[in-house]
């Protein structure tokens, strides 16, 4: 028997409690569903930079769009808004470091097959205004027609794709093992656009002509955002070289012993606050490198293209220029990297020579110190003899009186024979007490 219970209701009854972030994981796979596209179509695609750029700049912005005045900000809680106006789409996408304003329309007349380098702005459904007013700098613009022709004359097709681009050289594809042509020149025209062009067999559908624009699209803006870390590096070259120049000289000094280690650390602590200091301005950059060009590869490896004869693919014009430039990033990322493990190795080298240096202080002042104790015992010792030698004087003395006194009594007693025969006696008296009394001592401690 099915139950009629909704959904939600069905977890709450046979689940336990939901995970605060179970709905949103789950739905992060369809957070950015490709448009449904119907050719002939213009998709003109303008990606920024949002750094220091907020949400509320942003619906700030879309709302100058036709019936989206009363556009909500909740609305863009998200990072994927597709807003229809009309004849057209407009298509919202925030990402980490960029955020990309696509429109979708119809082709203007005039830009089919056979058209040569046609004029694609004066027919945009957005006015220039509303495009140079978007929040951001640009960092990628392109324009997109997606048309419809036959695929079997290859070599006619050529010439009526090269017509479009207005005899320029292009680089071409057939995608998906034969069922469209993708064809760019990769070159940004006088109106501040790259342009492509995508020729689709009849009746392609909707969901794949979407599906095919949103890889193409993407394909070139994690390029660029790839090629961001090529700048730092030409940055962070002059700066390696001079710190790992630096370090030699250090290393050198320190094998040398040509320097104090006062000097050698207070130079080592400057470099290294140098090279950690790159190292955290830059890291996020080589990273996210990395990370598009990953993106890229995978990309272009769904566009599961065919090369074409007399052209290069996207994909081996692609990386014989990308590739050179992320190898430099991850070459000059690993060189720091390398620069910052060296700078340790050579301070746990200088502590360790600072350290024996400790140590041998320390040892001589031990022996000193050891010495010291020595001279104190033999000092001791000869203090102990002498006290022993005084207070039996003082003993034997009072004895002395003593027997003088008995004597004068009329006591028959010689004093100075009797002072003399206690002398022994009074030594071992003496020297016994004293003995009993460092006992004590001791065993106090």
């Amino acid at each position: 028997m099915t139950s009629s219970l909704p959904p939600l209701c069905l977890s709450a009854s046979y689940l336990p409690p939901d995970d605060p972030q179970r709905s949103a994981l789950h739905n992060e796979v369809h957070a950015r569903p490709p448009a449904r596209v119907r050719l002939p179509a213009l998709i003109v695609q303008v990606a920024v930079l949002n750094a220091g750029i907020t949400r509320e700049d942003e619906c700030a912005h879309l709302r100058r769009l036709s019936g989206q005045a009363e556009l909500p900000l909740e609305r863009l809680s998200g990072n994927f808004l597709r807003l229809p106006c009309g004849h057209f789409t407009v298509k919202w996408e925030r990402h980490t470091e960029f955020t990309r304003y696509s429109i979708v329309q119809a082709l203007p007349d005039g830009a089919l097959l056979g058209a040569s380098e046609p004029e694609l702005l004066s027919g945009l459904a957005v006015t220039p205004e509303w495009l140079r007013g978007i929040p951001g700098r640009t960092v990628s613009a392109i324009q997109l027609v997606m048309v419809e022709g036959l695929l079997g004359d290859a070599p006619a097709l050529m010439a009526q794709a090269q017509a479009w681009f207005g005899g320029r050289p292009v680089i071409a594809s057939q995608l998906g093992h034969g069922h469209s042509w993708a064809v760019t020149d990769f070159q940004i025209g006088a109106d501040g656009f790259e342009r492509m062009l995508v020729i689709a067999a009849p009746g392609t559908s909707e969901s794949r002509a979407g599906r095919i624009s949103q890889r193409l699209l993407e394909v070139e803006i994690y390029r660029l955002m790839a090629l961001r870390g090529l700048p730092v590096v030409k940055q962070l070259a002059p700066m390696l070289s001079e710190a790992e120049s630096a370090l030699a000289d250090i290393t050198a000094r320190l094998e040398g012993k040509s320097a104090s280690d006062q000097e050698l650390l207070d130079t080592l602590v400057s470099l290294a606050a140098r090279v950690e200091r790159a190292t955290a301005e830059h890291i996020y950059r080589f990273s996210a490198t990395r990370a598009y060009n990953t993106l890229v590869g995978q990309r272009l490896t769904e566009l599961r293209e065919k090369p074409i004869s007399g052209t290069q693919t996207l994909s081996e014009f692609m990386q014989r220029r990308l590739s050179p430039a992320i190898a430099t990033v991850a070459a000059t990322a690993q060189r720091l990297t390398s620069l910052s493990e060296r700078v340790t190795r050579t301070s746990a080298l200088l502590r360790t020579r600072v350290d024996i240096a400790t140590e041998t202080q320390n040892q001589v002042l031990l022996e000193k110190l050891t010495r010291g104790q020595e001279l104190q015992l033999r000092l001791q010792s000869t203090v102990e003899g002498l006290s022993i030698a005084a207070i039996s004087y003082y003993v034997i003395s009072l004895l002395l009186y003593a027997g003088k006194a008995a004597k004068a009594a009329g006591a028959p007693v010689n004093p100075e024979m009797l002072a003399g025969a206690l002398i022994p006696l009074v030594l071992w008296f003496v020297w016994r007490n004293i003995r009993r009394i460092h006992a004590k001592l001791h065993g106090g401690h």
